[in-house]
Order: structure tokens, then C-alpha cells, then sequence
């Protein structure tokens, strides 16, 4: 792939229409489906506690808060922002001994009202609330995952953990993409952290995890960086998943295109013709952090998105993924078999 940019391109392009199209196709009624599920629940919730305005609504051919972790998991985020934070915070009943806002036991009043709501739904059949932990977790038709995650918007909001970005030597992204992102800021997502997950205490449950979902989106909207990503995803579901727990999520080869975005600033190292050779640059750095056990996150490198995988699917992962990017480096056709 290589060696032969052009060949590259039109494999890329071929394999683009017919196995990333089709992917997109699929999950596409997949997601219309289970929103239509959810949006029933989230009606019934809203009903029981105003508070808790459903903001999962359709935008064309799309669901602007419900993101595809894998073709059969997803995620829809509830922004709480509408009726503003000073409703939760005048109530006692979400507020620690400390005085902030717990993001545990909003989490918990969430996941009682949609317990109830299940179960007056017209979908109670299909619809079953996983019991195992202390997030939203909907199991529907015994094959899909859908966890829907209470959250704040804090536009125009930057965190100081990640200050630093970009570092002074970065030539990517550009000032005013730099501007643009940081205007964006990010959420604050009811979540149970990472890693720690049923043995937290009870000051971890109470925190909120940052995320940059939309600031991201942003610094990959230029060139062919969309386009790469889609690729890496369906890769991913046809040569790369070692499971449930499979380490090679969709946000960490959304986390690696980014610092091969750093890598390669300029916008002619993005056109079509340069496709393959990024394709292959986020493979080698996949390669790279299953065998060191370790991925940055990207505005915040002191977190570790690998943290507490086991060994044993790492370097199922790291097999996978160095057996993937072989055939693509020694076999121009390689993606007509793909």
C-alpha cells in the first residue's frame, strides 16, 4: 500500500463504498430502531421528573446525541442543561456533604425512573435494564447495548487538566481551529470511572469524567480525517475485535488518528492520495500501545485509556492488529479481501 499510493487510493475508495458504506447502512437502522425504543422510555421519564428532558430527537438522517461505540453498542447522552443545574443543586437529595453536585446520585435517581418507565413501556418485552452496575444500561432484543449517560454542556468552558493544549511546538491544529475547539469545551458525563468500575468509592462516584466528544469532532471534520476514521472502524469490526472487551474501542482509534493528525499537520498530508499511509500510521501506533500497554488520551496524556485491560487481550489485540497491518503494508490488494 505503500509503495503505490494511486493503487491504494482506488482500493481504499472500493473498499470505502462497498464495506464502510454498507456498515454505515446497517448500524444506520440499527440506531433508528433503538432511539425509537429509547425515546418511548425517555418520554415516560421526562413524565415522572421534568427535570429529565429527553433530548434525543432526529436531525435528518441522524441522532446528534447518540454515538456508535460498536455495531451493536451504543451510546445516547441526556444533557441535563435545560432546566439549569441550579434545579439539581436547590435539591438536597443530589448534593454531597461537600457541596457539590454528586454525579452518582443523579445517576441513581436516573436509573430508578428508567427502571420504572421499562416497565410501563410498550417495549417491556424487548427491553430489559442491566442490573450490574450503577449506569444506564439497556439490554434491547437480547442484542443490543445502549447506555444512556445524564450529562452537563459547558460550552465555551476549557479545563484546566487540559491547559497545556496544544503544546507550543504543535504546528496542528492550526490557532484558529485551536479557538474553534476551545470555544466547543466539553461535557461532564455521569459516569462510573473507568477501571474501577464496582469498586469505587463513594467520592469517585460522586466526581463527573470530562468528555471532548464534540472538540473532537471538530479537529477531524477537515481532509479525508472523517473518512479515515470510518475506515479504521470497519477494520476494526471485521479483523480486530477480540470481544465484549475488546481494547481496540472506537474512541481509542479515534484517540490515535488525532496524534497521527499531529504527526502529519499539513492539509496535503490529508488529501485522497495520502489515504493509505495515514491508515497505516494509526495502525503502527495501535501496534505500538497494545504492546506497551499504554494510550494516552489526547488533551489529557496523563490518562491512560488502556488502564486495567488485561494482559491476555491486549496481546490479542496487539496480534491482531500487527497481523491486519502486515497484509496491508506486503499486499496492494490487500483490501479486496478484506
Amino acid at each position: 500500500m505503500l509503495s503505490q499510493p494511486n493503487l491504494a487510493m482506488y482500493q481504499l475508495n472500493r473498499f470505502y463504498q462497498e464495506c464502510v458504506a454498507s456498515r454505515k447502512s446497517t448500524i444506520g437502522k440499527t440506531i433508528r430502531d433503538v432511539c425509537k425504543i429509547v425515546q418511548d422510555i425517555l418520554k415516560e421519564v421526562e413524565t415522572e421528573e421534568p427535570r429529565f428532558i429527553s433530548t434525543l430527537t432526529e436531525n435528518g438522517d441522524r441522532y446528534d446525541v447518540a454515538y456508535v461505540l460498536s455495531p451493536t453498542e451504543f451510546e445516547i447522552i441526556l444533557y441535563l442543561n435545560q432546566m439549569g443545574v441550579f434545579n439539581f443543586v436547590d435539591d438536597g437529595s443530589f448534593i454531597t456533604a461537600s457541596g457539590y453536585l454528586s454525579a452518582r446520585k443523579i445517576r441513581s435517581r436516573f436509573q430508578t425512573l428508567v427502571a420504572q418507565a421499562v416497565d410501563k413501556s410498550q417495549y417491556r418485552d424487548c427491553v430489559k435494564l442491566i442490573q450490574d452496575t450503577s449506569e444506564v444500561k439497556l439490554r434491547i432484543k437480547d442484542r443490543y447495548v445502549v447506555q444512556i449517560t445524564a450529562a452537563f454542556r459547558c460550552g465555551n468552558i476549557w479545563p484546566r487538566s487540559a491547559s497545556h493544549w496544544p503544546l507550543p511546538v504543535a504546528t496542528w491544529p492550526s490557532p484558529a481551529l485551536v479557538h474553534e475547539v476551545k470555544q466547543e469545551g466539553c461535557d461532564l458525563h455521569s459516569k462510573e470511572t473507568p477501571n474501577l468500575q464496582g469498586k469505587q468509592s463513594a467520592m469517585e462516584g460522586d466526581a463527573w469524567l470530562m468528555s471532548f466528544n464534540q472538540a473532537e469532532d471538530i479537529l477531524l471534520s477537515l481532509g479525508c480525517r472523517r473518512k479515515s476514521l470510518s475506515i479504521l472502524k470497519t477494520l476494526r469490526d471485521r479483523h480486530m475485535d477480540v470481544g465484549p472487551s475488546s481494547p481496540i474501542t472506537t474512541y481509542i482509534l479515534k484517540t490515535l488518528l488525532l496524534f497521527e493528525c499531529e504527526k502529519h499537520p499539513h492539509e496535503a498530508e490529508w488529501d485522497e492520495i495520502a489515504l493509505g499511509d495515514r491508515i497505516i500510521g494509526v495502525l503502527l501506533q495501535m501496534v505500538s500501545c497494545l504492546q506497551c500497554r499504554k494510550c494516552p488520551h489526547y488533551f489529557i496524556p496523563s490518562l491512560d485509556l488502556l488502564k486495567g485491560k488485561p494482559t491476555v487481550l491486549l496481546d490479542q489485540a496487539a496480534k491482531q492488529a500487527w497481523r491486519l497491518l502486515r497484509e496491508l503494508i506486503t499486499n496492494p490488494r490487500a483490501l479486496e479481501n478484506l
